[in-house]
């Protein structure tokens, strides 16, 4: 199987290790993974704070890199979503305010193949256990746009149950939002903080050694209240966990391997 890996302007910038774990699993997989190099931002950047319009020229430019692809795999919950829920709410907007359907007739082919990384691995690969080694103690934080947008349910917690040496702990107020929300972060920053130090205490309580998520834009959030916080803890996305094994484990800043 052929698809493309959507890694995003986050990933992209700041964390080019989990674009690295998602093709070291994939092709452990046996998934052939291509990285369009046109590849640029999905959005939503610019869709969340307002400007719709300018969002529009991003999603045509996403469907002409990806839309020859199988399938479009992203290890982000929220640009996953974008190209899911709002690439088509787009489309319709844009067809109601009489510009016609050329929005909805480009994004139409790429919005059912774009799979966040854990949907892709269980409901299109068919596999919860990835033959994954990971011996440290990690507590699961469902993000937003994963848990609600996405419908990700219990795929994630089953691929980390599957995962030899990895002890998971329930997350007190596990669905209770981060506080990071992209630009609610920057306009509502006394609320953010509050509610990524409630976070990162309920994840501290667990005793783990990691807290993962799906999506680094909310783990960057809680790595830095968790460095103002002085904790154990330690941010790891799911796919550098999924990727980890015992001829090549990922090693853990501050835990004993």
């Amino acid at each position: 199987m052929r698809v493309a890996l959507f890694l995003t302007c986050v990933n992209d910038t700041l964390y080019p290790d989990t674009g690295r774990a998602v093709v070291k699993l994939l092709t452990r997989l046996g998934v052939e993974v291509d990285f369009p190099m046109g590849q640029t931002c999905c959005g939503q950047a610019h869709y969340n704070t307002g400007y719709r319009r300018q969002a529009e020229p991003l999603a045509e430019h996403f469907s002409d890199v990806f839309r020859e692809y199988e399938a479009i795999v992203t290890p982000s919950g929220s640009c996953g979503a974008m190209v899911r829920e709002l690439y088509p709410r787009m489309g319709e907007r844009a067809r109601a305010e009489g510009r016609g359907d050329a929005l909805a007739r480009t994004v139409a082919p790429v919005v059912p193949k774009t799979y966040e990384l854990t949907e892709f691995l269980v409901d299109v690969l068919g596999v919860t256990d990835v033959g994954a080694y990971y011996p440290h103690t990690v507590t699961y934080h469902p993000t937003c746009h994963g848990l609600r947008g996405l419908g990700l349910g219990d795929r994630p917690r089953r691929l980390l149950q599957a995962v030899k040496g990895l002890e998971l702990r329930q997350l007190p107020g596990a669905e209770e939002c981060c506080g990071f929300g992209g630009t609610f972060a920057v306009k509502n920053s006394d609320v953010s903080a509050a509610m990524g130090a409630d976070k990162v205490r309920n994840a501290e309580s667990t005793g783990a050694d990691v807290l993962c998520a799906a999506d680094n834009s909310c783990l960057m959030h809680l790595g830095g209240t968790m460095a103002r916080l002085r904790t154990r803890l330690r941010p790891v996305h799911i796919a550098e966990i999924l990727a980890s094994t015992e001829d090549d484990p990922a090693v853990v800043e501050g835990t004993s391997a």
